[in-house]
């Protein structure tokens, strides 16, 4: 049950990133659709849990060291091609994206210029991923407890000092810039690329397992931990939808109001999951590229980081809103995939019982 829970805290950090837990990726997927956002979180959780489920397991079955074994295990060899290619540099964009992020937090709450930020968050992703994979997942998984239990102080604290209607709030919801048409491809999307992003580092985390239940069961609890923080974080920011609509950093802002030292606390939490998902990301990116036995995999991790930081200069808002529902629209196929490779594996699994019984 220890790995598992190791498990689930480490696919929340690294999923939980500049975007997630600063608000502004549940903005523009899911409080842009006002009351319908609700349904659409319950329709991601599900979804991550279940997915979360199926590539770790398969991450333990396989002992993965990237995630090109499982890639081409469920899509084939030509698929696999098109899939691993998109989850490559989708691993390279997020890193840039977080990279950007702390340059935001550090200029929206600091009041330091963005480069500090940059700089920073650039060498110590760099150092800690020159660290072993046991030692990486440990790091990832420590900051969890304190952004869920920030996070839902802020949503009770949102909820009792909303100062407009429901009606009125969900007006303004309706004049919001979604990164989707609706509601569901909204929730779809978001599901869709935090996986694409996701699924190298969730088939790592299952590769150190041995047995696949322990493997399938943090993946699931991860799903569900994922789950509930969008659906505090969404109900935090619609109860003060008309103040934060045009916030970089969303929940720093509700956490502000709160009080500046609990502001600062939730900085540096914000800062944390920033480094956890910065930190998987490129581990993965590299990892797909260089073997981590060979010798030059630091310097590689070098070169990437440098790459990734001179990126990060384009735009928080910017990269957020482009970089993520094109990649979203390209992990569709991924979750297909694996969708498909589940049916076939609980057919072949029945077909296998009934021969045996009969």
């Amino acid at each position: 049950m220890k790995k598992s829970i190791q498990i689930a805290g480490a696919y929340i950090g690294v999923l939980v990133g500049a975007g997630f837990a600063s608000g502004q990726e549940i903005l523009q997927f899911f409080t842009s659709f006002g009351w319908m956002g609700m349904i659409g979180t319950i329709v991601a959780t599900i979804l991550f849990a279940f997915l979360g489920m199926n590539l770790t397991q398969l991450g333990s079955r396989l002992q993965t060291s990237s995630h090109k074994e499982v890639i081409y295990h469920i899509c084939g060899r030509y698929l696999g091609i098109v899939i691993d290619v998109i989850i490559t540099f989708f691993l390279f964009g997020v890193t840039v994206v977080m990279m950007a992020g702390a340059g935001s937090i550090f200029e929206q709450q600091f009041g330091i210029p963005g480069i500090v930020g940059n700089i920073l968050m650039s060498l110590l992703t760099i150092l800690t991923v020159c660290l072993n994979i046991q030692k990486v997942i440990s790091l990832i998984g420590l900051v969890t407890p304190f952004l869920l239990a920030l996070v839902i102080i802020i949503a009770g604290y949102s909820f009792m000092t909303m100062d407009l209607s429901f009606s009125e709030l969900l007006q303004i919801a309706n004049h919001q810039n979604a990164a989707a048409s609706n509601w569901g491809l909204g929730a779809l999307l978001y599901v869709s690329y935090n996986i694409a992003a996701g699924a190298s580092m969730l088939t790592v985390m299952g590769g150190t397992v041995k047995d696949e239940k322990t493997a399938g069961l943090g993946g699931t609890l991860g799903g569900i931990g994922l789950g509930i923080l969008i659906l505090c974080i969404n109900l935090g920011m619609l109860t003060h939808l008309n103040t934060i609509k045009d916030k970089e950093m969303p929940m720093l802002y509700l956490a502000n109001e709160i009080s500046p030292l609990f502001s600062i606390f939730m900085s540096i939490v914000l800062l944390g999951m920033i480094y956890n998902t910065a930190v998987g990301m490129l581990y993965a990116f590299t990892a797909r590229i260089v073997k981590r036995e060979v010798p030059k995999f630091k310097l590689f991790v070098v070169l990437f980081g440098i790459a990734a930081f001179g990126a990060s200069f384009i735009g928080f808002i910017k990269l957020v809103g482009t970089v993520y529902p094109l990649v979203g629209y390209l992990g569709f196929t991924l979750m297909a995939a694996i969708i498909v490779h589940w049916i076939r594996t609980k057919r072949k699994v029945k077909r296998v019982d009934h021969s045996f019984h009969q």
